[in-house]
């Protein structure tokens, strides 16, 4: 059984309603189970040109599906809440979920569709800070660091663009 971190990201529509829907979506699935869940954090769009902020959460699962086939069912369920696939842009667009696996036990793989661990998780206070509620103590497989660490090595933390705020709008249940 894998241990595995996913960010669920959402800046159209119900944004909150969105990640909750993921996430009962992933947990309806009989080869994932949901073992916890940060809270909720809005934050600027980061990399791509949007009035629209982010609302980010990260969660624990534990599964039996390979990176794959975890990377299909993702994928699956953000086409189903209405995100768009546009595989010949490399520009980062709006979108009602986005669901990215961070990590995978301590695997590091790099497939021409996954790169495990997601290449900017050290770089990134909005996953980094929700991991922090849930998995301070996981140590990065590539740099030998905690989740702590690396949020300690950020250079602005607090710059709204990286890290935002958390919102009262309780925690994911599931």
């Amino acid at each position: 059984m894998a241990i595995v971190y996913l960010s669920l990201g959402s800046n159209i529509g119900d944004r909150v309603g969105y990640i909750q829907q993921a996430t009962n979506m992933l947990g309806a699935n009989s080869f994932i189970n949901i073992v916890a869940a940060s809270s909720f954090y809005e934050s600027e769009p980061c990399q791509m040109v949007s009035d629209n902020w982010f609302v980010n959460a990260v969660i624990q699962i534990t599964t039996t599906l390979t990176p794959e086939l975890l990377l299909a069912e993702c994928q699956r369920i953000e086409t189903l809440l209405g995100r768009k696939h546009d595989n010949d842009s490399k520009e980062y667009k709006d979108r009602t979920i986005d669901i990215d696996i961070l990590f995978y036990n301590s695997l590091i793989m790099k497939t021409e569709f996954l790169t495990i661990p997601h290449k900017s998780v050290h770089l990134r206070a909005f996953t980094l800070v929700p991991m922090l509620e849930i998995a301070q103590d996981f140590v990065h497989p590539v740099f030998g660091k905690t989740i702590e660490e690396l949020y300690d090595e950020l250079e602005n933390p607090e710059s709204i663009c990286l890290y935002g705020t958390r919102i009262e709008t309780g925690d994911l249940e599931f």
